[in-house]
């Protein structure tokens, strides 16, 4: 007489696991309001005055008139306002540079510092201690090594006997100053996007490359096969944080140039701010920042989608 074989539970009904669903988050409600509500009060409240701003004309003065002008301010921004485009331009390429170069330094040296290697530790606070230091202190430290007098360029002119090294103005040059304000954010993102990249390794299993290797698999197959496809929810979350970090990069242009030589260091952000506090126009200060919200979140909306319907698969 054969013994009968269990028959496996039947699916919950899609009704049940969505009340399951409510009544967790009607638990977790009382824990995360106090944190939902900060974020309204200094996050979502500020952006939605922001976007009301841009389509009112304001000295930003207490006790001004704010008169609306409907999209008089983004019509202008786009038609009148040189300066947008040349910001807009400089905003893509850090951002296109942003999810190239730092990204791929800090990934390879994720996967160096994660071997068995002597003083491990220590070169991984080495490249990370950038990542904790204030922008601002960042772009005076940079500023003094691209000073033309006795900064690292003429240093290393002197020493080697390179005087056209000693004549470059890193800063003060309108083709290489946003290069070279990108050099710092380089130098100062990869140790952060490094400790992220690590934590992701973690969770890579050591059977599987043992398994990839015992296979004939060479390092580069290792990685791209088995390294790579277990990084994917670490790389989506680093890919969302350098594009948010770099769309409004602010600090470190206004610390090295302040947005010049001649504007070609300009970025939307900076630009914003400039137009609200500097030049009094609060309206196109803020159709500005309404531009780089809606860029924002048309790119990282969809990213987040496509790798949500990427990890279902």
């Amino acid at each position: 007489m054969t013994a009968a074989v269990p028959s496996a539970p039947a699916p919950a009904p899609s009704g049940s696991r969505r009340r399951r669903r409510r009544s967790g988050f009607a638990t977790a409600l009382p824990f995360l309001a106090p944190a939902l509500l900060a974020y309204a009060v200094f996050v979502v409240a500020p952006m939605f005055e922001s976007v009301r701003l841009s389509f009112f004309e304001w000295t930003g003065f207490v006790g001004a008139p704010q008169e609306f002008v409907g999209l008089k301010n983004y019509i202008k921004i786009f038609t009148q306002d040189a300066v947008f485009w040349t910001a807009l331009r400089n905003t893509v390429i850090w951002v296109v540079l942003s999810l190239i170069i730092p990204l791929t330094i800090s990934l390879a040296l994720a996967v160096a510092l994660n071997r068995p290697l002597f003083g491990r530790n220590v070169f991984r606070s080495m490249f990370y201690i950038p990542g904790v230091l204030a922008s601002i202190a960042v772009a005076n430290m940079w500023r003094w090594i691209y000073n033309p007098n006795y900064g690292v360029g003429e240093s290393l002119g002197t020493a080697f006997g390179l005087p056209w090294l000693s004549d470059i103005q890193w800063l003060g040059d309108q083709k290489i100053a946003l290069y070279s304000v990108f050099a710092a954010f380089v130098w100062q993102s990869v140790g952060t996007n490094m400790v992220l990249f690590l934590a992701g390794l973690q969770a890579v299993q050591s059977e599987h490359i043992e398994a990839a290797r015992i296979d004939g698999a060479n390092a580069w197959q290792v990685f791209r096969n088995v390294t790579l496809p277990a990084l994917r929810p670490t790389m989506v979350i680093v890919t969302v944080l350098t594009f948010i970090g770099s769309i409004k990069v602010f600090d470190l242009i206004v610390g090295m140039t302040g947005g010049g030589p001649a504007q070609q260091t300009q970025v939307l952000a900076l630009w914003s701010y400039q137009q609200s506090l500097g030049n009094h126009q609060y309206g196109m200060g803020n159709a500005i920042a309404t531009v780089l919200l809606l860029i924002t979140l048309l790119i990282v909306v969809p990213y987040l989608a496509w790798t949500a319907r990427q990890e279902e698969r």
